[in-house]
């Protein structure tokens, strides 16, 4: 009697360690799950943007192959053209794909950044190469060229599509 129930506590253990096997296999992360957890979100993220485009069809978007969407409001074909090493003077609006305001330059200065040598958005450095002085533009950067997997840890959240209403006034 007592070896049965020897043999029905190892039968009991034996069980429990397969479930903790199997439990642990499906906790896992692989390299494939990450490809298609990127793979979904950016496919998310192609369906909101062409959502927005369509909702306004008065945009003339340029996209580049990173992604970034441009559309010129207003164009300079005279202006100086944003390079890199050059001082940006930009007056800047920014909001999520949904409108919810996020920064706004204050109308007292004007930001002043550093292209391609600064701590902003990679979307907006990029974008700043496209536009001359006297232009505006919209831009739309996808998370990875915004603030990506973790947002800025304020105002926009991780995985957000943000939207830039960016004024080159002036290049140093």
């Amino acid at each position: 009697m007592r070896n049965f129930w020897v043999l029905i506590l190892l039968l009991i253990f034996a069980c429990n360690q397969e479930q903790t096997k199997v439990k642990a296999k499906e906790r896992d992360w692989s390299k494939g799950h990450s490809v298609s957890y990127n793979k979904e979100i950016n496919e998310r993220e192609q369906l909101s943007i062409a959502l927005y485009l369509e909702h306004h069809k008065e945009l003339n978007v340029t996209t580049t192959s990173t992604g970034l969407r441009v559309a010129k409001i207003k164009v300079n074909p005279k202006g100086n053209l944003g390079t890199p090493g050059k001082i940006a003077s930009v007056i800047l609006k920014i909001t999520l794909l949904d409108g919810t305001p996020c920064y706004e330059t204050d109308s007292s200065y004007y930001d002043e950044i550093p292209i391609d040598h600064n701590d902003k958005e990679s979307g907006l450095n990029e974008g700043l190469k496209m536009l001359r002085t006297g232009e505006k533009a919209k831009m739309i950067l996808p998370n990875h060229l915004a603030h990506g997997l973790i947002g800025d840890l304020g105002k926009i959240p991780p995985l957000a599509i943000i939207l830039v209403d960016v004024e080159l006034v002036e290049l140093r």
